[in-house]
């Protein structure tokens, strides 16, 4: 049965996933500076200002020294022991902590340093006003983070078997998916040094 209107009037949850070891860098992208800031501090206080709450941050590799990074944000940092395995693993992690009376969930990377606030803001928008279990961003037919869980899709999302869980999942509801469509140069992502330093002459500031 299609939730009503006011079961999704709660605070929606922020998962930032932001374990991985950055092998295709070579150092930990997630320290990173842009301008004055982090990556993962521009990244988590993006899912802050967009009104996600709570914000959890899902830490694994170097993840003492990646924590510094949060101090004074209003947000939860979490370390997965099971970073190693993948993000899936760590997709779990997240989901076992949103807390039981969030409706739905925001899933976000942390390196990609082109979402916006007002990117994730709409995403939450269209969830209230829709009956749909996904709400994905579609970067002209590529549907990638960040991307909205409804409550009902987090057994599906804790599945451990495969990679890619959070698209198999999107992939398995397609007839219920809601997408809001973004130019696809905000879909950047950082992997490599050339990433960072193509990155760096393109972002605004904030």
């Amino acid at each position: 049965m299609e939730p009503l209107p006011s079961e999704r009037s709660g605070p929606v949850a922020g998962i930032v996933l932001a374990a991985g070891d950055s092998s295709r860098m070579g150092t930990n992208k997630l320290l990173l500076r842009f301008g004055e800031e982090t990556l993962l501090r521009r990244s988590v206080r993006c899912a802050i200002a967009s009104g996600l709450d709570p914000v959890l941050v899902i830490l694994g590799f170097e993840a003492e020294r990646v924590r510094s990074e949060l101090d004074a944000l209003p947000c939860r940092a979490l370390v997965n022991p099971e970073w190693a395995r993948g993000m899936n693993a760590s997709l779990r992690a997240g989901i076992a902590a949103v807390p039981p009376e969030a409706p739905a969930a925001v899933v976000a990377l942390a390196d990609m340093p082109c979402v916006r606030p007002e990117m994730i803001a709409a995403l939450l928008e269209r969830y209230r006003g829709s009956g749909s279990v996904v709400v994905a961003s579609d970067y002209e037919g590529i549907l990638a983070p960040p991307t909205l869980f409804d409550r009902r899709l987090f057994a599906e999302l804790q599945e451990r078997e495969g990679e890619g869980c959070g698209r198999r999942v999107v992939e398995r509801h397609l007839t219920d998916v809601s997408r809001v469509s973004w130019p696809p140069s905000m879909l950047s992502d950082l992997d490599r040094p050339a990433d960072y330093q193509r990155l760096l002459g393109k972002l605004p500031p904030g």
